[in-house]
């Protein structure tokens, strides 16, 4: 590409490539794509960034685009890698010119140098970082901050850099460079307090604050992976010993500050100091020990005095909190209990300090603030709960309070309450005292208190579990403050029903089950708030998964419970309420079973307009998706009306040309299971839904048991029918993965193997023929996993039960790979076979082994005359094991059938029939023995007869003729 007479060309197509007509962007993104790989385009690029005079979309386009290319084509061995000579005229123009006007181009621009200096530097690109230091120095302000950026981000690059001579580089250049980046941060930060000190005008304060953060930035990344232990250098030393000082004069600050840029400017300041800290105490604890000390007074002063409170904001508090709990779960400041064992003087010494800081007084004023001052809910979540309650308890329990306040604090108070159990658990429980009485449900503040000591004693309940009466307090005090339906009490019933909820699997006696179900159903009710009857479904899905559940107990509140779960999930707005809702309706039926049969008309009918409307709401349809499963587990065969409804939903999620595979596909293959196990006969819907399961097959190794079991289920369901539509199709795929399968892969896949064949023998064996030679090669080559052999064995057992011919042909196919006779390769199966036989532990496989072994005896074979008698002590090792022990009578097998439940699927019904009409359970091996010796006499004469016979030792015939009359 000519960059001189093409750079009009481009800076046309970047214009339309920055507009929002989709007709209009669309081909000139192709157009962009086109000349991504042509020589020069970068270069143009680059001139179109380097002109101020242009327009600022276009820039933008032109930076992102040469960020991607970098991203793509600046490795050298990358397919069209950008040219050397046009790869150094960019490199070369970056570090030209730090005068970027506009801020975000400016920092897409640093992020560009960083990326090249990620693979380039230091050996291809070595005038990079004398040239910052340069620039850093500027006395223009623009061209000074731009060089702090740009420094910042190629700093922030090379520092995730993990390869040893990378690391080395790095370590080398932290050390040149970081008194020098500390005197900077240190005149930056004094700059900027004085300039707040002194009222000036916004822009300077901004300036000098921003040149602060960025280089504060720098060090924090040199500081913790520039030093292998920054306790040995004396800058770093310097600089973290500092941060406490810096921190508090920053919070004077930013309480002089008016301007709202300014404001938000310092708190991310602030913030930084404490998240250099944090950072060092995750990646150097030994090294963060001088700073225990210091850390926690600093935390405490601010969390939980009344000075220090009132220089707090949000992002402050967690990065506080933070601190706190990253200090007291530090590994590498726990010793073991016996602390005469500890080898590690740190490690001793780190816990000196924290238990001589953490005496009772501090430990009991920090408790009390957590709860009285930080659990409180603030007037912020009270409007937001009256505004919109369901997005109220769904923020609360979710991932979006993730980063926020209270689930931080929340933590903290565990972690040190756990920590001390001893000292706190007094504290928490005087705490229950003072608020065990009803509170009027005027007084706001007393219920508000209430709520947050009921959410410590939640929070802790694992570590209360001695200290607390339980069903006592339930039965006292709890029920009655449910029973209070003031307004202002939704705030306590809300919180008794998410404390039961926790206590129910910790300590709640079974007889107080049916009380807490009553509780429960009352608080699901309509009239009821929206986050109370939210939370109450949880405390439902609590005791309901609990392993002390019964469903008998549950009986008389079944029908209530799952009807106002059903309103419940109709009324809720919110995807996620309905996913909730929907989960615990979900397990609700899982646990009672077939007892839900009579209350599960109006879901069903309500379901399918649900999945209609969450078109766009995936994991709500996940959600449906596992509620049909245990639906369709629960009705039995009664759910095959359903069908019309199931099998699209099926097919969607296991098409792999659609979309929704990514996230329906396992849930979608559990349903098709339980579908074809509760099915009574094959339809054309259901075979026709089998066309998806050979690419599925194929697509993801990590659904492949499930996919295989529901092969299995399916080929049981109309045996004939599916191997003469689908079968061969499937073998052949499963023959071209089983190569790279694990074991309990080749497991899965035989036993399929296996039921094709024991379904229909003769038209079983034809279809899996393409995968038997692979199995006797495994056998022909001694396979050592001693349960893989034994099944291949079994394979090949059953293949010469079912069909001489197919047998035949698999020797055939195997010798013309070897290039041997059949004779020679049916003898070394024979010799793996006959000396692995005795390892065969399971007893219906040992008999299906005795008899192709018998089977064989007629088939006129040199090679089973030639080890004739090792065969016969085989055999004769069969019938001393089981005696006829597998022998079915009245229908039921003593290895399959002993002890079981009735049958509750269809498919249970067909492995039944399955079983009586196998071989190993309907032949009596002794029987069989005696007529295969019979008619090999008839075949070979008496003479020859006599002759094999005459191989056999004579306590081998001694014990034969206990069986059979030779």
């Amino acid at each position: 590409m000519n960059t001189g007479s093409t750079h009009d060309i481009v800076v046309e197509v970047l214009q339309r490539a920055s507009s929002q007509n989709p007709e209009v962007l669309k081909p000139a993104e192709a157009k962009l794509r086109e000349w991504e790989t042509q020589p020069g385009f970068y270069t143009v690029l680059f001139n179109v960034l380097s002109n101020h005079t242009l327009d600022v979309n276009v820039r933008w386009i032109a930076v992102l685009y040469i960020k991607n290319g970098i991203e793509r084509y600046w490795r050298k061995n990358a397919p069209n890698a950008i040219l050397e000579p046009e790869k150094q005229n960019i490199k070369h123009g970056l570090i030209l010119s730090f005068n970027e006007p506009v801020s975000q181009i400016a920092v897409q621009r640093a992020v560009l140098i960083s990326k090249i200096a990620r693979i380039d530097c230091p050996k291809e690109w070595p005038e990079l970082f004398p040239t910052l230091l340069q620039v850093v120095e500027n006395p223009d302000s623009l061209v000074q901050h731009r060089g702090f950026l740009t420094l910042h981000h190629v700093v922030k690059a090379i520092a995730s850099k993990r390869l040893t001579g990378d690391r080395r580089f790095f370590q080398e250049f932290s050390s040149n460079i970081y008194s020098f980046v500390l005197n900077l941060w240190n005149n930056f930060t004094q700059q900027f307090m004085n300039d707040v000190m002194k009222g000036a005008e916004s822009q300077v304060v901004l300036t000098n604050l921003e040149k602060a953060l960025l280089t504060l930035r720098i060090l924090r990344k040199l500081t913790v992976f520039g030093f292998y232990k920054p306790n040995q250098n004396q800058d770093c030393m310097r600089f973290l010993k500092v941060i406490f000082d810096r921190a508090k004069m920053a919070l004077q600050c930013r309480k002089h500050l008016r301007d709202k840029e300014l404001v938000e400017q310092c708190e991310k300041f602030i913030t930084h100091l404490t998240k250099v800290l944090i950072s060092v105490l995750d990646v150097h604890p030994f090294s963060f020990i001088d700073f225990i000390q210091p850390s926690l007074e600093f935390t405490t002063y601010f969390l939980f005095t009344p000075d220090g409170i009132n220089f707090l904001f949000e992002r402050f508090i967690i990065q506080c909190f933070n601190l706190i709990k990253n200090i007291l779960l530090c590994v590498e400041y726990k010793p073991p209990k016996i602390l005469e064992m500890c080898k590690q003087e740190e490690t001793l010494k780190a816990h000196e300090i924290k238990i001589n800081f953490f005496q009772v007084n501090t430990l009991t004023e920090i408790c009390r603030k957590l709860v009285s001052h930080y659990f409180i809910l603030t007037q912020e979540e009270l409007e937001m709960w009256d505004a919109d309650p369901e997005t109220f308890a769904n923020d609360e329990s979710g991932d979006s309070w993730k980063y926020s306040l209270r689930p931080c604090m929340e933590t903290v108070f565990v972690t040190i309450f756990h920590e001390f159990r001893d000292t706190l658990a007094p504290v928490l429980l005087e705490m229950i005292h003072e608020t065990n009485c009803i509170v009027s449900p005027e007084d706001t503040q007393g219920i508000l208190r209430k709520d947050a000591v009921y959410n410590a004693v939640n929070l802790a309940a694992y570590d209360l579990y001695d200290e607390v009466d339980f069903d006592s307090w339930f039965a006292n005090t709890l029920t009655q403050e449910l029973k209070v339906k003031h307004n202002n009490y939704r705030v306590i019933r809300r919180r008794v029903c998410a404390l039961i909820g926790r206590w129910t699997g910790i300590k709640l006696s079974s007889e107080l089950r049916p009380a807490l179900y009553e509780c429960v159903i009352n608080l699901l009710g309509p009239d009821e708030d929206m986050a109370v009857r939210l939370t109450a479904s949880a405390t439902l899905r609590h005791a309901v998964d609990d392993f002390e559940f019964s469903s008998d107990q549950f009986r008389d509140y079944l029908d209530p419970a799952f009807n106002l779960l059903f309103n419940l999930l109709k009324e809720a707005n919110e995807c996620e309420t309905k996913m909730h809702v929907l989960n615990v309706m979900t397990l609700m039926v899982e646990r009672v079973g077939q007892t839900i049969k009579p209350h599960t008309d109006a879901l069903i009918h309500y379901l399918p307009l649900l999945w209609t409307e969450s078109e766009d709401h995936n994991m709500l349809r996940c959600a449906i998706v596992s509620t049909l499963v245990q639906l369709v587990k629960a009705l039995g065969s009664v759910s095959s009306e359903l069908n019309p409804f199931l099998l699209p939903i099926i097919q969607l999620g296991t098409d792999t040309n659609q979309s929704a595979i990514v996230y329906l596909l396992e849930d979608c293959l559990e349903l098709w299971l339980t579908v074809l196990e509760n099915s009574t006969t094959m339809s054309n819907e259901l075979l026709q839904l089998f066309n998806n399961m050979p690419a599925l097959l194929e697509y993801s190794t990590e659904n492949l048991r499930l996919c295989l079991l529901i092969v299995l289920v399916h080929t049981l369901l109309a045996p004939d029918l599916v191997m003469r539509t689908h079968g061969v199709q499937v073998i052949t795929v499963c023959d071209n993965l089983m190569a790279d399968m694990k074991n309990e892969g080749i497991v899965m896949l035989i036993r399929m193997l296996e039921i094709f064949i024991r379904s229909s023998p003769i038209l079983g064996c034809e279809t899996v023929f393409p995968i038997l030679p692979r199995i006797f090669q495994k056998i022909y080559e001694g396979e050592d996993y001693p349960l893989l052999m034994s099944m291949y064995l079994s394979i090949l057992a059953r293949v010469l039960l079912s069909s001489h011919d197919v047998f035949t042909r698999v020797l055939r196919t195997l010798a013309q790979v070897h290039n041997e006779t059949d004779e020679n390769v049916l003898g070394k199966i024979l010799n793996v076979w006959l000396s692995k036989m005795p390892m065969v532990s399971q007893l219906e496989q040992r008999k299906l082994l005795g008899l192709a072994l018998t089977n064989l005896l007629t088939t006129q074979s040199r090679p089973v005359f030639q080890r004739f008698a090792t065969v016969m002590v085989n055999i004769l090792e069969c019938l001393n094991d089981m005696e006829d022990s597998l022998l079915l009578s009245d229908g039921r097998s003593p290895n399959d059938y002993d002890d079981v439940v009735p049958y509750e699927t269809d498919h249970d019904q067909r492995k039944k029939q399955l079983i009586l009409s196998d071989p190993v359970h309907t032949i009596v091996l002794k029987d069989y023995l005696q007529s295969q010796m019979y008619e090999l006499r008839n075949q070979i004469g008496l003479p020859q007869y006599e002759q094999l016979l005459q191989t056999i030792d004579p306590d081998t015939i001694s014990q034969l003729k206990g069986y059979i009359t030779l």
